[in-house]
């Protein structure tokens, strides 16, 4: 087969954020310069000849993540192992096979990429969820955000940590761009769970960035140490279960009536 057809895939399949296979044919045609009629006449009037040309190019055509889900997962371990200013769309494009273009395509740059990971890697999703059918009672509302914010710690590659690590050390910087983002989200959904529980009596009126703030501070803290007193520590640290059981009774003194 033509080469150029070939070409073109790979530039369309680019430029799209997709693979090969995903990518319509018009697209294709755009890129080689032809009509979609004549790229199907010349493809024998099937795209199986194009995908198989691929491949012998040694491409796969079809298969792979999505140019997001790959890119993200490349941006997470650059962030998590050199820190987000390892980070440039050149970095993650090499990282996940792709090009900046399809990256500029998928993310609308460099701060957008950033954001899909913040989503991922912070306890966003899971407070949504949460406060979409929330327990009745604050005890198990309590120990269930703890358990949120114990795996976003957790989750390899450790992607909040390096991200809190800049926000210390560049109060200014990305991390500061990328929390300013995601803040709201998270705030959010904690408001209305603190609302609900203060306005059934269980929680005492505090301001509720003031209440998030005394609920988070202890059990991110610990989260953010938990590895280096770890090796300190040994058995003498408790599991993070009996520490977030500990953390939320503390918590439900301070704040309830």
């Amino acid at each position: 087969m033509d080469r150029t057809l070939v070409d073109a895939a790979l530039a369309a399949a680019e430029q799209h954020g997709k693979d090969v296979a995903e990518v319509p044919l018009s697209a294709i045609a755009a890129a080689a310069g032809i009509s979609r009629s004549t790229l199907l006449r010349r493809l024998g009037g099937s795209r199986a000849r194009l995908d198989e040309a691929v491949r012998e190019a040694g491409i796969d055509p079809g298969g792979r993540p999505p140019v997001r889900e790959r890119a993200i997962a490349a941006a997470a371990t650059l962030v998590a192992r050199d820190g987000l200013g390892a980070v440039t769309l050149d970095a993650v494009a090499a990282a996940a096979h792709c090009s900046p273009t399809s990256l500029h395509a998928v993310f609308g740059g460099r701060d957008g990429l950033l954001a899909g990971v913040f989503d991922q890697y912070a306890p966003i999703v899971d407070l949504e969820a949460l406060a979409a059918d929330p327990p009745e009672r604050i005890e198990d509302t309590v120990q269930a955000v703890y358990r949120a914010l114990a795996e976003a710690f957790t989750r390899e590659p450790r992607v909040l940590p390096a991200i809190l690590g800049d926000l210390f050390s560049r109060p200014d910087g990305t991390a500061a761009r990328m929390l300013k983002a995601g803040l709201p989200r998270m705030f959010g959904s904690l408001s209305t769970l603190f609302t609900a529980q203060i306005q059934a009596g269980r929680l005492r009126p505090l301001p509720v960035p003031l209440l998030i703030q005394l609920l988070f501070g202890p059990m991110a803290a610990h989260m953010l140490f938990r590895p280096v007193l770890l090796d300190a520590l040994g058995d003498a640290l408790p599991p993070v279960d009996e520490a977030a059981r500990t953390f939320a009774e503390a918590f439900l003194r301070a704040a309830a009536p």
